[in-house]
């Protein structure tokens, strides 16, 4: 649900720190983390008016028709790297009745604030296209994106630090999923992820961790940790 209450736990002590050190697991191959999509999530809700499907359609106002017109206006917002993609859709009460209510989830991924602004403006700017119904534009931006500047000099100093260790030279990754790393990002601290298990096939059945990999990885947290305290 987008880490409601614990989001501020997290940023209030990252504020002014040197360095954050997100332990999540690595992108492919070992790879670390070094940006991330922001997120925003949202729910269109459409209020109509209820009335006989058979008898008296007219007089109704169709919610799952202009939740339709809502949908394609939505999913054109996405350009580039931004993702705008309409999700979870409900409507409707009884087969005979115009609905006078539905409802669509929307999630949103950006590369860069000022995307994140946009969608978020445009998205509260939409109307309703059919006399009669009504939106409610429910929820906003979630996460800030983790942009690369944010870990630049960290992920060349681990490059730095992994070779003096002995080990394989690091690659880097930018992702679409969200972390705590965006929070500590978006508060102005450096941030580094992906440093945790080195693996692979995450929310599958095959889902796993290279035990062979701990120990490396430990030593380059380790020596991260000291590099910047």
């Amino acid at each position: 649900v987008g880490s409601i209450t614990s989001s501020r736990l997290i940023q209030d002590p990252a504020r002014g720190l040197a360095a954050a050190f997100v332990m999540e697991a690595s992108a492919d191959g070992g790879a670390l983390k070094t940006s991330r999509k922001g997120t925003s999530m949202y729910t269109v809700n459409v209020h109509g008016k209820a009335a006989h499907a058979g008898l008296e359609p007219e007089k109704g106002a169709n919610a799952g028709v202009e939740l339709a017109h809502q949908i394609l206006a939505i999913a054109g917002l996405g350009t580039g790297a931004t993702t705008v993609t309409p999700t979870v859709l409900s409507g409707g009460a009884t087969l005979n009745t115009v609905p006078a209510f539905a409802s669509v989830g929307v999630d949103v991924r950006v590369a860069e604030v000022a995307e994140q602004e946009r969608v978020d403006a445009a998205m509260r700017a939409l109307r309703p296209v059919l006399p009669g119904t009504r939106l409610e534009i429910v929820g906003g931006p979630n996460r800030p994106p983790l942009e690369a500047s944010m870990s630049a000099a960290l992920f060349a100093r681990a490059q730095e630090l992994a070779a003096e260790l002995g080990l394989p030279p690091l690659t880097s990754a930018s992702v679409g999923g969200a972390s705590d790393g965006n929070f500590t990002a978006g508060v102005g601290c450096p941030t580094l992820d992906g440093l945790g298990a080195v693996g692979g096939g995450a929310h599958a059945d095959h889902e796993h961790v290279l035990v062979s990999e701990l120990p490396g990885r430990t030593a380059l947290l380790r020596a991260l940790i000291e590099a910047v305290r």
